[in-house]
């Protein structure tokens, strides 16, 4: 039977939070994946081990079972509705899904009188679409893998959908928010059969970060 724990953490931005994370509780495997081209790291005295992942590819690494437990924005489970089990907010990594068009536009206007089908260019198709229907706007949803910002302004999309942590890149853009969709954090997701199978391993872990969490609070 394999004895380790197995951890799926995100490549990107939010990766060195959870090295920081990890380190407040004495687990300091994951830097080796900083060091290194590596893709998984082991700590051999506390059983666990960590793989380097694309950030949208954390929750099927869980729900799958390859990973015990992982960290993923909450952006991407709503994205993505996997069944997973999500015991912790670990308030790092915030940032909002932003619907924005171009300044001189008429977005405004067919938001308001949602008479008009919207052209949206996103990466998150579900959540936007969620989020026009809530709403009663006729949407039609183009899914984007990159440069979502251009979409308006060759007039593929009347506007967007897409994460915001500053704003910068909308304004060097000539786009303003216009709502936001959501507001997402990072999250800890935990596998169910994993939660029942190695309960003894998986809740004081869970445990221990959380009071590491209330006590940075």
């Amino acid at each position: 039977m394999n004895t380790y724990l197995t951890c799926a953490l995100p490549k990107g931005r939010i990766f060195f939070d959870c090295l920081e994370l990890f380190n407040r509780i004495g687990i300091n495997a994951p830097e080796q994946l900083n060091e290194s081209r590596r893709l998984i790291a082991e700590d051999e005295k506390k059983k666990l081990r960590f793989l380097l992942v694309r950030a949208t590819d954390v929750p099927t690494y869980v729900e799958y079972g390859c990973a015990d437990f992982g960290i993923v924005g909450k952006d991407t489970l709503l994205e993505q509705k996997k069944d997973l089990l999500e015991p912790l907010d670990l308030k790092f990594g915030y940032c909002r899904l932003a619907l924005a068009a171009p300044k001189s536009s008429a977005t405004r206007k067919k938001l308001a009188e949602k008479t008009e089908t919207l052209r949206v260019a996103t990466k998150y198709p579900h959540i936007s679409e969620e989020y026009f229907a809530a709403k009663g706007i006729q949407a039609e949803i183009i899914k984007l893998y990159g440069s979502i910002e251009l979409a308006p302004l060759v007039e593929l999309a009347d506007c967007i959908v897409d994460l915001v942590s500053t704003g910068a890149t909308l304004r060097e853009n000539g786009m303003e928010e216009l709502d936001t969709v959501i507001e997402s954090t990072s999250r800890l997701v935990v596998n169910r059969a994993s939660l029942k199978t190695r309960q003894a391993r998986l809740v004081p872990l869970i445990e221990q970060l959380e009071k590491t969490l209330n006590h940075s609070q």
